[in-house]
């Protein structure tokens, strides 16, 4: 069976990153940066990366969305900047709970419906990443106030990065 590869398009790149080999750097970075904590937990298991991966991911976007919520509580939003927000929190809301319910779902993978279970899995984190593009597109679109863009922009950035990670751990697990 041929190894899955990484296809990025220039287009598709964060705005700071300017080409594909920096962009899997980049990932490469991240992965490094917040699994290494797990290492005597993973060792050598493929599920237990895919496990630790899912947990940093569900926590990035926790986080995220207490921040987004802050952020909607302060003085002088305008209307349009408060309902981009709390919009964010929402989707982020929703990409916790993608993420948790993939954890426990990972939990119980043995048996005949490991297919169907794994299947579960990828769309529900897949789902979370697209949650995460959502709200990444609904900050882009308004007049908002550009230090609180630039700040949700890069905290949603850092999650779906971590989210992709973890999808990328959870494919590696239906070969």
């Amino acid at each position: 069976m041929q190894e899955p590869f990484l296809l990025v398009e220039n287009n598709s790149l964060p705005s700071t990153v300017r080409s594909p080999f920096q962009y899997i750097y980049l990932l490469v970075e991240i992965c490094y940066q917040t699994l290494s904590a797990y290492a005597s937990t993973i060792q050598t298991s493929p599920r237990e990366l895919a496990n630790a991966a899912l947990s940093v991911s569900q926590n990035g976007a926790q986080s995220t969305s207490n921040l987004e919520l802050k952020l909607s509580k302060e003085h002088g939003l305008n209307p349009g900047e408060a309902v981009a927000i709390i919009d964010c929190v929402e989707t982020m809301r929703d990409s916790v709970d993608k993420l948790h319910q993939s954890m426990a779902a990972m939990k119980d993978l043995q048996g005949p419906d490991f297919g169907m279970k794994m299947s579960n899995i990828q769309t529900w984190v897949s789902a979370a990443l697209t949650n995460e593009d959502t709200c990444m597109d609904g900050i882009e679109g308004k007049a908002m106030n550009g230090k609180i863009r630039d700040t949700i922009r890069s905290n949603i950035a850092r999650v779906a990065q971590l989210t992709s990670n973890a999808l990328a751990f959870i494919n590696r697990l239906s070969y």
